[in-house]
């Protein structure tokens, strides 16, 4: 096991339901499957690190109420540390409505982040003695970002180093970024974040080139089936992705951030870590749902040497 580490972010329920095809407006679709589970960007990427054989401490806000004991549910049957859980008296946990296409395993989602956008200054301030033993803190956008802003100027203080995870996609500050060591957006966001539409490598390079300039240290942009982008100290270049068959795509960026900071976790260097996040991602597609699809440790490993 490697060195301790975070994940500060969100979790909702996931109220998932397929069908053959995804309703336009105004249509009511008849689906053909309904699962709730857990999700959000935070706690998903908090599960795909523990499974994955990191040290994690999950740090997210719920309700008191029955979308909360879902949450406890899982980490119960992971043995997965609730030290960190924060709660509000007065705002329900937060759900995600996801719709999937059975044909093209595309998705549509709305998320209402309720409790988990409600983080306090005095609790962000609380966790300054897990901070000074972390080695990286995993963050995404789905929580009150004051929130996360706080923290990652507490990681500053506690020699702890941020990976942004830039989801869902909302404008932050330079002054926010000039404070994250790595950041990690799909190809989507990080048009939106630097302007330059990522369709090559050198349109990556150009976008880097961008966060580098806010004072980013390490740049990672996600390419869906065509791999992951790499760009550290001088070194860019695009890592293939494992080709398999995508049954449901949901949550196989949390999948790839969560195995990505194990990997870091235990010392690996970007490529390696990227190639060990990049089996997770693979893994995870080829099961339906978020937090269950996320792939063992064993299965990791097992997948690797298929794929040496």
């Amino acid at each position: 096991m490697g060195k301790k580490v975070a994940v500060f972010g969100s979790f909702v329920v996931d109220l998932m339901a397929r069908a053959g095809h995804l309703p336009t407006p105004g249509e009511t679709v008849k689906g053909s499957v309904f699962k709730m589970g857990a999700g959000g960007k935070g706690f998903n990427q908090g599960i795909a690190a523990h499974k994955s054989g990191a040290d994690v401490a999950m740090i997210t806000k719920m309700g008191h109420d029955a979308f909360a004991d879902v949450a406890l549910r899982a980490m119960d049957e992971l043995d997965f540390d609730k030290q960190y859980l924060l709660y509000n008296d007065e705002v329900g946990t937060g759900s995600a409505i996801i719709m999937v296409d059975e044909k093209t395993s595309q998705n549509e989602i709305i998320i209402v982040p309720g409790a988990c956008s409600t983080i306090t200054p005095a609790e962000v301030e609380a966790l300054r003695p897990l901070l000074s033993q972390c080695a990286y803190v995993l963050l995404q956008l789905e929580v009150n970002q004051d929130a996360n802003e706080a923290v990652v100027k507490l990681a500053g203080e506690c020699g702890c180093r941020v990976i942004l995870n830039t989801a869902p996609y909302q404008p932050v500050s330079d002054e926010f970024l000039s404070q994250v060591y790595m950041v990690t957006p799909n190809e989507v966001e990080a048009e939106m974040m630097t302007g330059v539409k990522v369709d090559s490598l050198e349109a990556a390079k150009k976008a880097a080139a961008v966060f580098y300039e806010k004072g980013v240290k390490v740049v990672l942009i996600t390419l869906g089936d065509r791999g992951v982008f790499l760009s550290e100290n001088g070194r860019e270049e695009i890592l293939p992705a494992f080709k398999v068959k995508a049954v449901d795509t949901t949550g196989a960026g949390d999948a790839f951030n969560g195995g990505l900071l194990t990997a870091l976790s235990e010392g690996r260097d970007l490529w390696e870590a990227s190639r060990f996040a990049s089996a997770l991602a693979a893994l995870s597609v080829q099961k339906i749902g978020t937090t269950p699809s996320m792939p063992t440790r064993e299965e990791v490993e097992n997948f690797l040497k298929e794929h040496a």
